[in-house]
């Protein structure tokens, strides 16, 4: 899965910050199972993850250097929530072949 450059940044900053993965692991974890449609929970993940790049941006603004004139509540961090979602999610169960009849 191909990451964006604000998606690579964000995953470096959880794989480098043990409490702040741990924090998004269980948050997944424990949504991950009132959600049925892994797509609508991703879509939502999405726009939580953007919410947590911008405050992280204004935190650290050297850490989270985004290309000149792009502004992050308009990069998609969609990618990112479906990698997350495959690392740290319930596992999916792996569909039956169609009954010949």
């Amino acid at each position: 899965m191909s990451l964006n450059r604000s998606e690579q940044l964000l995953f470096d900053h959880l794989q480098a910050h043990k409490e702040e993965r741990q924090h998004w692991r269980e948050k997944l974890q424990a949504e991950a199972g009132k959600v049925s449609d892994p797509h609508a929970w991703a879509a939502r993940l999405d726009g939580e993850l953007r919410r947590y790049a911008a405050e992280r941006a204004a935190l650290r603004p050297a850490e989270f250097q985004l290309s000149p004139g792009q502004p992050l509540a308009k990069v998609s961090m969609r990618n990112l929530a479906e990698l997350l979602l495959r690392l740290w999610g319930p596992p999916v169960a792996p569909r039956r072949p169609p009954a010949d009849n």
